[in-house]
């Protein structure tokens, strides 16, 4: 037999390759909002379990890197979660635990390729104690992170779980929801990841024409472009300054040139020469910072019925609106003309909006 080699009875087997080490992470969203959530969370976890925490957070294992779940679009914040069998967060400190805890701030501060976080902030009750305290200090110098009680941009939250403890840490500098590319705020300007699950709902292709209706500063219209291309994208608002600003974070997204933006009236025939649609994409003032409530039945009737005469057959509307006895009523007299598909709701900072998605008949 030749030197170096083994017969085939004492062969031995062929190594497995090691198996992924999988990161438990929670998703905060806003409420209502779970179902799409879950939706985009399978490109990311695949097929493992996706449980419920809260009415606004699901967590899951997720074994790839955590920088892909930087490009998520209907989730406020993404935590890691450590969980340690500890009486108190100072024993978070001990030889054993403390490494866990420093890799999992690291981790977290990393996670965000284009901005490396620099600092952190502790979020719990008594976070000024003497015990949390020193909690920050040990970690600052473990990290050479700056701890900022107020400013820190990596988010550290403690609480109790069963008989120990979890601390939460936030991927990123910033929550997911808080938009790199909007560089211009405008009055009454929809959640962007509202926007992003609006996308979803319409699910979007290649092959649409777009229209955004009312589109204010552009948030719908932008969450709908990175989500994919289109054959023809183009927005609509009465507002001057609206376009401007949907101008604006056209550019901050990168991108200019993507969409034909209108100062115009829905009524006007100017920016329907696009069409036909074949996804329409609105979220009509709701009385209260812009708009006027009176006429908002008004305002809906003609939404609906401008909509449908720009659409192309089976075409797709989805509308978020707070005006929820208004659109009852509306889509009721529009019966001939939209088919609901499904209605959401959702929980957004004292406003409880829906999200309409309608089929033309």
């Amino acid at each position: 037999m030749a030197r170096g080699t083994r017969s085939a009875r004492g062969a031995r087997p062929p190594r497995k390759a090691p198996e992924k080490v999988g990161r438990r992470v929670e998703f905060t969203f806003l409420p209502g909002l779970e179902a799409v959530v879950r939706d985009e969370l399978r490109s990311v976890v695949g097929d493992k379990p996706v449980t419920s925490v809260r009415e606004d957070a699901v967590a899951a294992t997720v074994t790839g890197p955590l920088h892909t779940l930087m490009a998520l679009r209907t989730v406020v914040a993404p935590f890691l979660v450590l969980h340690a069998d500890v009486p108190r967060p100072t024993s978070l400190l001990d030889g054993r635990q403390f490494p866990r805890l420093v890799e999992t701030v690291r981790d977290a501060a990393n996670a965000d390729r284009r901005a490396v976080s620099r600092s952190f902030r502790i979020d719990a009750a008594g976070r000024d104690s003497a015990g949390f305290r020193q909690v920050a200090d040990q970690i600052a110098a473990a990290t050479r992170m700056r701890h900022d009680p107020q400013e820190g941009t990596t988010l550290l939250r403690f609480r109790r779980s069963g008989e120990g403890w979890d601390v939460l840490v936030r991927l990123g500098n910033r929550p997911l929801s808080a938009r790199t590319w909007r560089r211009s705020g405008y009055v009454a300007a929809a959640n962007a990841t509202v926007a992003a699950a609006m996308v979803r709902l319409s699910r979007p292709s290649p092959d649409d024409r777009v229209a955004a209706l009312m589109c204010g500063s552009g948030t719908i219209l932008v969450e709908r472009l990175l989500a994919a291309p289109s054959r023809v994208a183009v927005g609509v608002d009465l507002a001057a300054d609206a376009i401007a600003a949907a101008q604006e974070n056209l550019a901050g997204a990168g991108l200019t040139g993507r969409a034909r933006l209108f100062t115009a009236d829905i009524a006007d025939q100017e920016w329907a020469a696009g069409g036909p649609f074949d996804v329409l994409l609105s979220d009509p003032p709701w009385g209260d910072k812009i708009g006027d409530h009176a006429g908002n039945e008004e305002l809906h009737t003609l939404l609906l019925r401008r909509a449908h005469d720009v659409a192309a057959p089976g075409a797709r509307l989805v509308v978020l609106t707070h005006e929820i006895k208004i659109m009852a009523r509306c889509l009721t007299a529009a019966k001939d003309l939209w088919r609901p598909v499904s209605e959401q709701k959702v929980f957004n900072k004292g406003h409880h909006p829906r999200i309409y998605v309608l089929r033309r008949r």
